[in-house]
């Protein structure tokens, strides 16, 4: 493989996939994130459709979700683990736990011994392949490809869980009909495993011998996981443009996301659609945001990253407060697809700006910081639920989706150095990619600015 040459002249069309291009351990990491999404996403659904089968109960599939979503909670412990080792190999262990997990619950499902608590389990191991790996999967796109290519890489990996996210339930689904639960969970590991395929070329990017982040060379001698995650906490709270942009991911999650997650087949029986029209609702939000991620893709290294995170998050919270309104179908649709459009500006650049604005040395810590408020996600999706028994799921949206907007207006008017940021405040990072060969150890740099 071969790194990418600066030297050549960009060719119209290209600026899209730039990142996938011209660094081929990115095009490896994106291909198998393709393939690890696509597969949590799919057998999400097949343990979902079997608890709920099974059981005919609402609480105990609820409890299936939380356990499945539980391991977000470790995202500061995950950040630490990022920062001190070798990412790749992070990453080749989460693929590897994954499959052997959803393999294990096949075979059970296959021979009629899986019970209830046993998809419980299989759902908190699967969490814990996926949730606690994010920080070492985000921070290594830049380490694979620099500031510069940063917005285009996290869009085109957003591409990748817009299309997953659409495609995983509808191939889930598929499969139970056709092949049968168990069949479909064996079709889902296997995904897991060609995740692994596509990282092990990856083992040795940045060392001769095991890569160590730049992060370990900057630790203190004897640094305890505490003194590790204070460190992480203390570069946040004493960065005001990153705490900044950790508080936005935290009041979306408070408010917008879980009205998505949640409540969207109340909303679609309210507008007096049935289960195609709920699929159809939710494919035009996923196709919005697809949308969204392609022009950030195609913009490139552009100006104004923090304005247009800000920005692009308040007009996502506006058409939300439209949608909580309309009793139309086809202006429901259509306010999703643009909500969906707007969302991809808080989806991609929440993490680009977070690695943008920290040094290396602290940012698999923030984004376990990230992974957290991301983890406030059930309790609120709880509370809302909570609220909409009280006043009305629309009642509920609207009041959340105008919370945030009102929000992010305070801040902008508190933080205007968030709008005007580009992300050109640092020195750019060398790309690890730039020594990863083929047949030969690649040369020892690693996350370095």
């Amino acid at each position: 493989m071969r790194g990418p040459d600066s030297r050549r002249p960009t060719v119209p069309g290209t600026r899209l996939f730039s990142s996938l291009l011209r660094y081929p351990s990115f095009r490896l990491l994106w291909f198998s994130n393709l393939f690890f999404f696509g597969g949590a996403w799919t057998q999400t659904l097949i343990l979902g459709w079997l608890v709920y089968d099974r059981t005919g109960s609402e609480l105990l599939l609820a409890v299936f979700t939380a356990a499945r979503l539980a391991p977000m909670m470790l995202g500061p412990i995950s950040g630490v683990v990022s920062d001190r080792h070798h990412r790749p190999t992070l990453l080749l262990v989460a693929a590897g736990w994954a499959f052997v997990a959803v393999a294990v619950v096949a075979a059970l499902a296959s021979t009629g011994h899986l019970p209830y608590w046993g998809i419980v389990v299989g759902g908190l191991c699967i969490g814990l392949a996926q949730s606690p790996s994010q920080p070492a999967r985000s921070t290594l796109v830049m380490d694979l490809v620099g500031r510069e290519n940063l917005s285009n890489a996290n869009a085109l990996n957003s591409i990748v869980m817009n299309m997953t996210q659409i495609v995983g339930p509808a191939a889930g689904g598929v499969l139970i009909s056709a092949l049968g639960a168990s069949t479909a969970l064996w079709v889902s590991a296997l995904w897991f495993l060609l995740s692994w395929l596509l990282l092990w070329p990856l083992r040795k990017v940045g060392s001769a011998s095991a890569a160590v982040p730049a992060s370990v060379a900057h630790r203190r001698p004897g640094e305890s996981i505490w003194e590790s995650l204070v460190g992480g906490l203390r570069a946040v709270m004493t960065n005001r443009l990153a705490a900044a942009a950790l508080l936005v991911t935290l009041a979306a999650n408070l408010t917008l996301w879980p009205l998505y997650q949640s409540f969207m087949p109340v909303f679609a029986r309210d507008l007096g659609l049935d289960a195609t029209g709920l699929g159809w609702l939710l494919t035009c939000g996923g196709l919005g945001g697809l949308a969204g991620s392609l022009v950030i893709a195609a913009l490139g290294d552009f100006r104004f990253k923090g304005g247009f995170f800000v920005v692009g998050t308040a007009i996502w919270g506006v058409l939300w407060t439209a949608f909580a309104l309309s009793r139309s179908v086809p202006l429901s649709f259509v306010l999703l697809g643009l909500g969906g459009l707007a969302s991809s500006a808080f989806g991609v650049l929440q993490t680009t700006l977070l690695l943008m604005m920290t040094e290396p040395a602290v940012r698999g810590r923030v984004l376990g910081l990230q992974e957290l408020t991301i983890g406030v996600l059930p309790l609120a999706t709880m509370v809302q639920g909570a609220t909409a028994s009280l006043f009305g799921v629309r009642a509920t949206a609207f009041v959340g989706a105008l919370s945030l907007v009102v929000f992010l207006l305070a801040l902008g008017a508190r933080t205007p150095d968030l709008l005007r940021y580009s992300g050109a405040d640092r020195p750019n990072s060398a790309p690890a990619t730039h020594h990863l060969r083929t047949g030969s150890a690649p040369a020892p740099v690693y996350d370095r600015e």
